[in-house]
């Protein structure tokens, strides 16, 4: 029994254990990438076609990043609770989405996603099974993924020389990711598939 209680205390000890920046530099990169995979890959079997999906033109989408980054820090506590971890990843994730829709409406008059004609749908900015997806998802992050990147990151940030590769990797991903903002702040990826009327009826140019 002590030594079981010890084990528990063990994990739960990693588990609060203090992650900086580059745990989750990566992290986001990693499920920006991840949601646009994901989305790519729906055009793809969907309508046989190749869409970069997104405000940027790099493989990623901050959206999914930021959303991760968010239930990490909110559902830590709550890793062995995968029902009540789903039912807030949907909330939450939901409301990310709606406020992004409307941030991005309102700075360059159009949408890059709507939902109008999905089921249960609020101002074609979220649906029903949007948030499904998103608290499948953030299950699986908070439950599965993240135990498993904290893992990896000590094992990585232990030994001298993977700790400087991964930080030489985060930098340039950075970089990269500012290059692209920067470029896409005058210049979003527009177009077919990509954007969609606003409410106001502006067609994205």
């Amino acid at each position: 029994m002590n030594q079981k209680m010890s084990y528990v205390e063990l994990i739960r000890r990693k588990r609060n254990q203090t992650y900086g920046f580059f745990f989750y530099t990566p992290l986001f990169f990693l499920l920006s990438f991840a949601g646009w995979l994901w989305e790519v890959l729906i055009y793809i079997v969907l309508d046989g076609e190749f869409v970069n999906r997104g405000v940027l033109f790099g493989p990623w989408l901050p959206i999914y990043g930021c959303g991760g980054i968010l239930l990490s820090f909110v559902l830590q506590k709550y890793e062995y609770k995968p029902v009540r971890v789903f039912f807030i990843s949907m909330l939450l994730s939901s409301v990310l989405e709606y406020l992004s829709s409307w941030f991005l409406e309102r700075v360059w008059g159009i949408r890059w996603w709507d939902y109008s004609n999905d089921f249960l749908n609020i101002s074609g900015r979220i649906c029903l099974w949007g948030s499904l997806m998103f608290g499948l998802s953030g299950w699986m992050l908070i439950c599965y993924g993240i135990p498993y990147m904290r893992l990896l990151y000590r094992k990585i940030w232990k030994i001298e020389k993977r700790r400087k590769l991964l930080q030489l990797i985060c930098l340039a991903l950075i970089l990269l990711f500012v290059a692209d903002a920067a470029f896409a702040a005058d210049f979003p990826n527009m177009g077919k598939n990509i954007s969609y009327k606003s409410s106001s009826g502006e067609s994205p140019s």
